[in-house]
């Protein structure tokens, strides 16, 4: 099966910490050549440019702020720059969130929507005028969307406005020779990050039929498969990454 990427282009936003970072690594150690985005100040971008750097090629954080249309602008510039087409695209960006529907602002239903789902469509559309002929869209959406999680309407609606968007622009986008799929994870392992108590992060094992959470490495893994040529007849498709939640 044929993983590498050597020679291309990888677009990746929220590429420094998580499933962005995990994804940037994989496809930079198949060849890939990353251009990642960040939202933060640029020393917290440093020890993922460093990790990237190991691997030999040539690698670019650019800060962005993707509910901002002119730094989405900066950012596809960023990839102009190199006088390359873009070869990948991972739409990563997205925030969690929680909160009862009877205490669901509208202002806080924008928020969640504009960063996990509208952020993928201006990114996309922004780029298309760079995307090479064989270019593959991968945009991480969550298992949440299929399950439904009380609490979390808001998220569970945008990423399911991932599944919408992958699979309409898989047609539009098709006869120019573009893929465009997702991936779903399940609740992803973190670490001391994920801030749940010991019992709470058993029970949440427990609901998957492999009995533990998924890695931001795992989840990267196939994201790697779809970038690939390996895929090539692959597209439309929202890829499940749960571990049979």
């Amino acid at each position: 099966m044929d993983l590498r990427l050597d020679g291309r282009l990888a677009l990746v936003t929220g590429a420094t910490r998580g499933i962005g970072f995990a994804t940037a690594r994989a496809l930079a150690n198949a060849g890939a050549d990353i251009i990642g985005c960040h939202h933060s100040d640029e020393s917290s971008a440093e020890p993922a440019l460093a990790a990237l750097a190991e691997t030999g090629g040539k690698h670019r954080m650019v800060r962005a702020d993707l509910t901002d249309p002119a730094d989405v602008g900066r950012l596809v510039e960023a990839c102009r720059d190199t006088g390359r087409e873009i070869g990948v695209l991972v739409n990563n960006v997205g925030i969690d969130a929680a909160s009862p529907l009877a205490e669901l602002s509208e202002g806080e239903w924008q928020r969640v929507l504009e960063t996990n789902l509208t952020s993928a469509y201006r990114v996309t559309r922004a780029a298309l005028g760079l995307l090479a002929r064989d270019a593959s869209v991968i945009s991480i959406g969550s298992s949440a969307a299929a399950r439904g999680v009380p609490g979390r309407a808001h998220y569970g609606a945008a990423k399911a406005g991932i599944t919408g968007l992958t699979r309409a622009l898989s047609k539009e986008l098709g006869p120019k020779g573009v893929r465009v799929n997702s991936v779903a994870p399940g609740i992803v392992d973190v670490g001391a990050d994920l801030g749940l108590p010991a019992e709470v992060r058993t029970r949440m094992s427990r609901m998957s039929a492999l009995g533990r959470l998924v890695t931001a490495d795992e989840v990267a893994h196939a994201v790697l498969f779809l970038a690939g040529d390996a895929a090539r007849y692959v597209t439309g498709i929202t890829l499940n990454v749960d571990g049979g939640l």
